[in-house]
């Protein structure tokens, strides 16, 4: 399958990079830390989300402020080693300009950069959680890395391995390619659907960028 775009947008925990261990690891010790049950902590949605909503399920509105300032320090401390790069992820970047995409997460920007430099990954445009005031699976995010870019959000594709990327993505009315690195196929709604960014190519045309997805 052939997919015309002028800009790639790409998630980044679970898309370009994994650190699922280091995430699970401190939002583990974080809800010990703010004596939050098992039973609690397993009702609500972790990943593709950002921190600041995930901590407003799940202690009063007076805690949320520390208590993501917490999970941010965490986090950020467990960086090195607890993030590697996923198949596929090093060759498409390099076969795209830097002006052609963006990395757009639900992470703090703090926190992405700190993952993205462990992996050797230095965006031109990065969108954090930090540049927007509704995250994912509202479109916002997506739409202001496209403004960003300069280009039409009808010509950008989005790479996303969670449920709230791809319907942000999809509201967005980008075209919507999902990875099933972190969920099932089942759960996932994409107008493509793909194991990992290995299955993915890119090629740079005077029209703009040439995506080819394979299985």
């Amino acid at each position: 399958m052939k997919i015309q775009a002028d800009a790639l947008l790409f998630d980044n925990d679970g898309t370009l990079v994994s650190s699922l261990e280091s995430v699970y690891r401190c939002w583990t010790r974080w809800a010990e830390e703010y004596g939050i049950t098992a039973e609690e902590f397993a009702r609500v949605e972790l990943h593709g989300r950002p921190a600041a909503e995930i901590a407003a399920d799940l202690l009063p509105a007076d805690r949320v402020a520390e208590a993501v300032v917490r999970i941010e320090q965490l986090e950020v401390e467990d960086v090195e080693g607890g993030v590697h790069l996923l198949p596929g992820t090093r060759a498409l970047l390099d076969s795209v300009p830097a002006d052609r995409w963006a990395v757009v997460t639900s992470a703090t920007r703090r926190l992405a950069e700190a993952r993205l430099d462990e992996a050797g990954i230095r965006p031109k445009t990065l969108i954090a959680a930090d540049d927007i005031t509704r995250g994912k699976p509202d479109p916002e995010p997506f739409l202001l890395a496209a403004r960003r870019l300069g280009v039409d959000p009808a010509r950008c594709v989005v790479f996303e391995d969670a449920p709230a990327g791809l319907q942000a993505g999809r509201s967005a009315g980008m075209t919507t390619v999902a990875l099933t690195t972190t969920h099932q196929a089942a759960e996932l709604h994409a107008d493509v659907v793909v194991g990992d960014l290995s299955a993915v190519s890119a090629l740079v045309t005077d029209g703009g960028v040439e995506i080819s997805v394979g299985d």
